[in-house]
């Protein structure tokens, strides 16, 4: 059986360097003692050839090989 690869949904929360963005990702999840939802955020690299991509977008993120020291997503929807 084939192993399918990650995505994740997240808004850009930076579009400074060339090719990169950095994608935050939010989680919500019940907390296991107190029945709380709570929400966690974290920041993926991720690879784009399109330089157009605007901070606040929503964008889709797949994993892929290690492309540098911390990028292993790339973008695959705007």
């Amino acid at each position: 059986m084939k192993q399918l690869r990650k995505e994740r949904e997240g808004i850009v929360v930076s579009n400074k360097m060339q090719k990169t963005v950095v994608v935050s990702v939010d989680r919500a999840f019940k907390h296991p003692e107190f029945d709380k939802r709570i929400s966690r955020a974290k920041k993926f690299y991720a690879h784009t050839e399109n330089e157009n991509i605007q901070v606040g977008q929503k964008v889709t993120i797949v994993e892929t090989r290690p492309l540098s020291k911390l990028k292993r997503w790339r973008v695959v929807e705007n």
